[in-house]
């Protein structure tokens, strides 16, 4: 017998919990989510199956496994082995695979898991398939160490099918994205705001990339790691393209600098930002705003300039890193591929006042904006947006 996996198991978390209906939705979106990933690495597939609690791809490509990991809604997936459902079969094939695992005088154990109507245990699943291992590779002098092996074998016993498997590989677990509606991410060059943007689409929220350009106070080594990042959350997002919008709004910041107290400049700047983000919300029918603050991470994310910089404008802002330090952020920029190109060379914002306000008033901000004309700012900002095409 040539044991090749010859499938992958896919599990899942959250989706279990929901009703029927909304199960029944989250997996056939979670199907067609891991069909645009195996699509889109080039990865063959004979079929793409589910039963209670499992979905399972017929696939020999080994790359599979890395690919299918990085749809949402997946928290583990496994290539296996397939057997009938019957101890002899389950037995034959762990006896196959042991004599390749297992090495001379290493430990091993049987993880042995049953569901649907059968006339034997889990118990009993193990304690066959585990003898039939060690007497197969006795001449390595096995032991059976149930606690801390150096091998492990798992066997799942399903109701019209078996399996064989050595390796659980984590997911990103979260929810199948699409099954949350969409919402306009604001995306910077920096690390923070693509890592929102990603956490958003973990959990299911199909995301509309926003790049404010504050072109003279910025360069182009920001539009570029902007750009960049907004690339990388493409790649997990396969066969669903990114609407991404740049709008150029350097004119807002000059009205800012020229008027008002500079105190005042970055929380004048995040005002604008969530104005043409609602109004660009309002045009795709998404129905939020991300960001990536952190509370107290800069001065304009206190929780008093977080209350002024929202106060009057009306819309449903996401801050799904509010409670992160920045280690762990930098951490999940590392993982998901978006760190590299937000630390690339580049020039921070030149209208950063030196000693920015950590306590702004509402009343203070709104004295502030009187002395500018805001709807005219929108409207020219919004007269210059313009579509990215990232290819």
């Amino acid at each position: 017998m040539n044991c090749i996996n010859n499938v992958v198991i896919i599990r899942y978390g959250e989706i279990a919990l929901k009703g029927k209906y909304v199960r029944n939705r989250h997996e056939k979106t979670l199907i067609l989510n891991i069909k645009s990933m195996l699509n889109t690495c080039g990865i063959k597939y004979e079929d793409i199956f589910r039963d209670w609690g499992r979905i399972y791809i017929k696939t020999a490509d080994p790359r599979a496994i890395e690919a299918v990991v990085k749809v949402f809604g997946i928290v583990s997936a496994s290539p296996a082995v397939t057997c009938e459902p019957t101890l002899e079969s389950a037995a034959s094939v762990s006896a196959e695979i042991g004599r390749d695992l297992i090495k001379e005088h290493e430990s091993f154990a049987i993880r042995p898991r049953r569901s649907g109507k059968h006339s034997f245990s889990s118990q009993e699943i193990g304690v066959a398939c585990g003898n039939v291992v060690f007497e197969h590779i006795k001449d390595k002098n096995p032991r059976v160490d149930l606690t801390s092996p150096d091998k492990e074998i798992f066997i799942e016993i399903r109701q019209n099918h078996g399996f064989v498997f050595t390796d659980i590989v984590y997911g990103m677990g979260g929810l199948p994205l699409g099954t949350q509606g969409r919402m306009v991410a604001l995306v910077s060059g920096g690390i923070d705001s693509p890592v929102a943007a990603w956490l958003m689409m973990k959990r299911g929220c199909e995301i509309i990339p926003v790049y404010i350009n504050n072109q003279p106070y910025s360069d182009e080594t920001s539009r570029y790691k902007a750009m960049e990042c907004i690339k990388v959350l493409q790649s997990w997002a396969p066969e669903r393209p990114f609407t991404v919008y740049e709008i150029q709004d350097g004119e807002s910041l000059s009205a800012f600098l020229s008027n008002c107290d500079s105190r005042y400049t970055c929380l004048l700047c995040r005002r604008m930002m969530y104005r043409i983000a609602h109004s660009i919300m309002n045009k795709e029918n998404a129905c939020g705003v991300i960001t990536g603050s952190s509370l107290g991470q800069v001065a304009s994310q206190t929780a008093p300039n977080m209350m002024a910089e929202t106060s009057g404008i009306h819309l449903p802002i996401y801050h799904p890193l509010i409670g992160f330090d920045k280690t762990e952020i930098v951490d999940i920029a590392r993982n998901i591929g978006t760190y590299e190109p937000s630390v690339l060379p580049g020039t921070d914002c030149t209208a950063v006042p030196e000693k920015p306000s950590t306590s702004a008033k509402i009343s203070q901000i709104y004295h502030e904006e009187e002395k500018i004309d805001i709807q005219e700012l929108l409207k020219h900002a919004l007269s210059g947006v313009k579509m990215v095409n990232l290819l």
